[in-house]
């Protein structure tokens, strides 16, 4: 099926005498996360990951994707004609130092312009311009050959109360006019979903499991436009919209917008998230003032409101997964249960909960080897069924109006290995010695992350992802600029400095391929600590409530002031969910938070 399509392809480029065409991971917008419409690289490599890029030329053709993917990528392009490019890797080439190799002089290189961002498609157009070649971005050559694509998404959307949200949109609406004065802008164009819901204080369901809407902003000095599919407008949205001063315009018609634009506007934009198209639409005499949108820092420093939801979300959420995890120890082994099962028992207890919106993201429920595969999706085909012994890994979430949680916890389910014993009491030390972190303010997740790597460093071992991501308020699961990684990665966006109301999850692991994963995963809130003559200190909170497995510590391997850290944690968690339990269940737990 894919070669068919890749034939298909080179036929579409050969009439264009397009040489090379790049097919990335992405919308119009530059979402993580892509809706069913924009999944192009999935139709034309047939890799199911969320991350990745295709490049094909008119002999080959290869995928690119990070370390979260490789054993994934591996199993799903066998027999494809795809090569896999592991980024990161010694020896393998970036997707630009392919292209720039595989171009021949004069040729062409292929790209729909509104799924590709400025700042790379620029890239592109210089190594074109290095061979004497061009650009060919018109055109959507993928569309041409999938004959059922799904229509763009359409859904219904609702307004995030100031109760919820803590500001109200006049209010964002004047700190980024006045964000934008500073700047030297008069006009702003703002194309990320997870900032305009923000900034707009609404929410919708266009990408599953982020629940944003489709659309482009235009903000000038006076105006505020919002592009998006008008057809979704309720009477309450209207009215909510002309109170704000907002107008609005059909989705498409941003392209013609931005070329309308004054010819002396200056604009301020982030190159890294604006389509190609966009860009090349505004007049050659335009100032573009390049850098992240305001809204991206604005949003990720939560507010009081913001904070405190977000620990309501995480108690019903330490419940729910309390109450799972008590069932799962009840009956493993007495009756059959599968990894697709444990998770549909743990989105059931998860709707149990008031205030649930949805989940935050597909729950990744992995049996023993399955967990070395860091974003394994359990299918009907590979539906593993747990048996009393070894670890499950579960990572879930769900989308409250209180917030948004991310959690991770990896269960034993009968006897282990003291291999596997002295990896995951090694992962808890890992992850309470970053939870438990007090530092000057200015850091960033740059010089933290050795506190969550270095235990597993000191025995060989990495993890080949950052230890942490930002997270949205009811929007993505995962947020810039904060995070923790131990070196930059460009594309990232999350190396930015840790402020007070910031929310990062610290999330270590150990992956063995063929063997398990272990993950432990707690989300962090960044709060002022004391200031005194050496500056101001900074430290976390954490708010994620639910029991670390001590079946599988070995109390042997951590220090006192470790076992102090994993007791205070969990008489945190007892006090805090114990009075949503059943008789049963706050017994059950009275022992899994028990002091070691």
């Amino acid at each position: 099926m894919i070669t068919e399509r890749l034939a298909a392809l080179r036929k579409e480029m050969a009439k264009r005498n397009i040489s090379i065409y790049v097919v990335p991971t992405a919308d119009f917008h530059e979402s993580e996360y892509v809706g069913e419409h924009f999944k192009a690289r999935k139709f034309i490599t047939g890799f199911t990951g969320s991350a990745g890029t295709a490049v094909i030329t008119m002999e080959e053709a290869g995928l690119w994707t990070d370390g979260r993917y490789f054993v994934q990528a591996e199993k799903q392009l066998q027999g494809s004609t795809v090569t896999l490019y592991r980024m990161g890797e010694e020896g393998v080439p970036t997707v630009n130092e392919f292209i720039e190799q595989k171009l021949k002089e004069g040729g062409t290189i292929g790209f729909d312009g509104r799924v590709v961002n400025t700042r790379w498609g620029l890239q592109l157009k210089e190594i074109a311009k290095k061979k004497n070649g061009a650009l060919y971005v018109e055109e959507d050559l993928i569309d041409l050959i999938w004959k059922d694509r799904p229509a763009l998404a359409k859904t219904p959307m609702f307004i995030l109360e100031e109760k919820y949200s803590g500001k109200s949109t006049k209010t964002k609406l004047e700190e980024l006019r006045a964000a934008m004065e500073k700047e030297g802008a008069d006009t702003h164009i703002l194309t990320s979903l997870y900032d305009i819901a923000w900034l707009l204080n609404v929410r919708g369901n266009d990408i599953e499991c982020v629940p944003v809407v489709l659309s482009f902003l235009l903000l000038t000095k006076t105006d505020c436009t919002w592009f998006l599919q008008e057809e979704i407008l309720t009477d309450e949205i209207r009215a909510y919209l002309n109170e704000n001063h907002i107008k609005t315009r059909p989705y498409e018609e941003v392209y013609a917008a931005a070329a309308e634009l004054p010819a002396d506007a200056k604009v301020l934009l982030d190159r890294a998230c604006v389509n190609y198209r966009i860009c090349n639409n505004l007049k050659d005499s335009i100032t573009i003032v390049d850098g992240a949108n305001p809204t991206e820092l604005m949003k990720a420093i939560k507010n009081p409101v913001e904070v405190d939801n977000t620990r309501a979300a995480h108690v019903k959420d330490g419940v729910a997964f309390t109450k799972f995890m008590y069932w799962l120890k009840q009956n493993i082994g007495k009756e059959k249960i599968t990894e697709i099962s444990a998770s549909d028992y743990l989105e059931k207890c998860r709707r149990e909960q008031e205030g649930l919106i949805e989940l935050s993201f597909n729950t990744i429920s992995a049996y023993g080897p399955n967990a070395a595969m860091m974003h394994y999706s359990a299918t009907p085909e590979s539906d593993a069924e747990l048996k009393p012994e070894g670890f499950l890994l579960v990572d879930s979430g769900g989308h409250y109006y209180e917030g948004t949680t991310d959690i991770t916890r990896t269960i034993a389910l009968g006897p282990i290995t003291d291999e596997m014993r002295l990896h995951f009491t090694t992962v808890c030390r890992s992850n309470l010695n970053l939870a438990n972190a007090k530092f000057l303010y200015g850091c960033s997740g740059l010089n933290l992350d050795i506190l969550s790597r270095g235990p597993l460093w000191q025995m060989g071992i990495d993890y080949k992802c950052g230890t942490g991501h930002g997270v949205g308020y009811l929007l993505n699961v995962h947020e810039g600029p904060n995070g923790f990684r131990w070196r930059v990665v460009p594309e990232r966006h999350d190396n930015g400095t840790l402020e007070e109301g910031m929310i990062t999850t610290d999330e270590p692991g150990v992956y063995l391929e063929g063997k398990y994963g272990i993950r432990t995963e707690n989300e962090l809130v960044c709060h002022k600590a004391e200031k005194n003559e050496y500056g101001q200190f900074m430290e976390f909170e954490n708010i994620t409530y639910a029991p670390i497995d001590l079946d599988a510590i070995d109390p042997d391997e951590m220090t006192g002031t470790e076992r102090k850290l994993l007791n205070d944690y969990h008489k945190k968690v007892y006090e805090t969910i114990s009075p949503y339990l059943t008789a049963e269940e706050t017994e059950w737990l009275k022992k899994y938070t028990r002091a070691i």
